[in-house]
């Protein structure tokens, strides 16, 4: 994974609905839900895909997993983890993707979506 328009074309291929293109603290950004949902955190000292993560899977993925994500002062306090773009790990990232997209998606309108979308891929992975 080299760059945002790479991971934008990764993450819009999962076909999930309620995902629209927006700009952040003036940064482009996938939002799901109305939420930040996947972007590349830009700064020289970052530079890499960004996801959201509780507090102990972040420790977790630095611990176990320290060759491929990192974090930084600026993104720790708000558990967003950071993913060496040369380490990009396409089954780990489509499933975090596809777990916070339905952690944003409003629980009415989820059960709905199951039912109505049951041979989707993000319809049963939590």
């Amino acid at each position: 994974m080299k760059d945002w328009e790479e991971l934008k074309a990764f993450a819009l291929a999962l076909g999930l609905p309620k995902v629209e293109e927006a700009v952040s603290w003036g940064n482009p950004n996938l939002k799901a839900h109305g939420k930040m949902w996947c972007w590349w955190a830009p700064q020289d000292y970052a530079n890499a895909p960004a996801f959201k993560v509780d507090a102990a899977e972040m420790e977790f993925l630095l611990e176990v997993r320290g060759d491929e994500f990192f974090t930084t002062a600026h993104h720790r306090p708000h558990n967003i983890i950071l993913m060496r773009p040369e380490h990009f790990d396409a089954d780990w990232a489509r499933a975090k993707l596809i777990e916070i997209w339905r952690k944003q998606a409003p629980k009415r309108w989820l059960k709905q979506w199951d039912a109505d979308n049951p041979e989707h891929v993000g319809a049963k992975v939590n």
